[in-house]
């Protein structure tokens, strides 16, 4: 009953709106890959912040259990750090509650809509933007950037990956852009030992992987409604305060970096995305390789 008030309330945003506006903090409506393509418009929630760019952006991939309020949320989180967000529901455009019992590679496909969506927006940088996912969006976020895949059916690339407690489903990948990948170390639903070999063994031609391990955290540790964990499809759930924060912390510092001069310096250990005086093209600079971090 929740996915259909949410399916509907968009429908009737949307129309308000009208097809791809892009009003600031509203649910919109917008064109899917092509004209063919099932179904032909998404939605998704978009955080845009004030001024008028061009902001760096940010696309928000959702988990298999599909588009929840916090989704949104992050979108305007990061709509507070200076980044254009938009955050897809891949889900219930199509009709589906649940995608947890399948392969849904079509999620990729649409954070490449919402890229072309967002790279024709005269208040976002085209050249700067990153796909975020979580989980299954996690999945969908390192295949958006995997070389060979789903990539080279569009012109437009993204500039990087992040992927929270992702299934790492070939480890052997081939980056196309740099991807980060957060997971704990005690998740049972998506374990880390295949991030592990997939940032640990180098790959001529691909684009680093950084991955972050949280050895006492399990699937979902950034969620606060985790909060006492719970068990879901025989897999345990449940928030980690210290890793959500220190995962978010280190991830945004892996973004295009905001418009705002006081931010422009700002990256981890000399490994994000930097931005030159002339504000030129953005480009990453991970190292790859394991950080393991242990309690606080």
């Amino acid at each position: 009953m929740i996915r259909v008030f949410h399916l509907l309330l968009g429908v009737a945003l949307a129309a308000w709106l009208g097809v791809g506006a892009a009003r600031a903090d509203a649910l919109i409506q917008f064109p899917n890959v092509s004209a063919q393509a099932d179904p032909p418009h998404l939605f998704g929630y978009l955080g845009r912040p004030d001024g008028a760019g061009p902001f760096p952006a940010v696309v928000v991939l959702h988990g298999c259990t599909g588009f929840l309020s916090r989704y949104a949320e992050i979108a305007e989180r990061l709509k507070w750090s200076g980044y254009v967000a938009l955050a897809i529901d891949s889900l219930g455009p199509r009709g589906l509650g649940s995608a947890c019992d399948r392969l849904f590679i079509e999620q990729a496909t649409d954070a490449y809509a919402a890229l072309e969506y967002l790279s024709q927006q005269a208040f976002v940088d085209p050249r700067r933007v990153a796909v975020l996912g979580y989980s299954m969006g996690g999945f969908s976020a390192l295949l958006a950037v995997q070389r060979g895949a789903v990539e080279q059916l569009f012109e437009r690339k993204f500039r990087g990956a992040i992927a929270y407690y992702p299934w790492c489903r070939d480890p052997a990948s081939i980056m196309g852009a740099p991807a980060m990948i957060l997971v704990g170390g005690a998740d049972d639903w998506t374990p880390p030992e295949a991030c592990r070999e997939m940032a640990a063994q180098p790959r001529e031609g691909s684009a680093p992987v950084d991955l972050t391990v949280y050895p006492d955290a399990y699937h979902g540790f950034d969620n606060p409604s985790l909060k006492p964990g719970i068990r879901v499809l025989n897999h345990w759930l449940e928030y980690n305060e210290a890793a959500a924060t220190n995962a978010w912390g280190y991830a945004t510092t892996r973004f295009p970096i905001p418009n705002d001069p006081a931010l422009r310096g700002s990256t981890f250990f000399a490994q994000g995305f930097v931005l030159d005086p002339g504000n030129a093209v953005l480009g990453l600079a991970f190292t790859g390789g394991v950080r393991l971090v242990i309690g606080d």
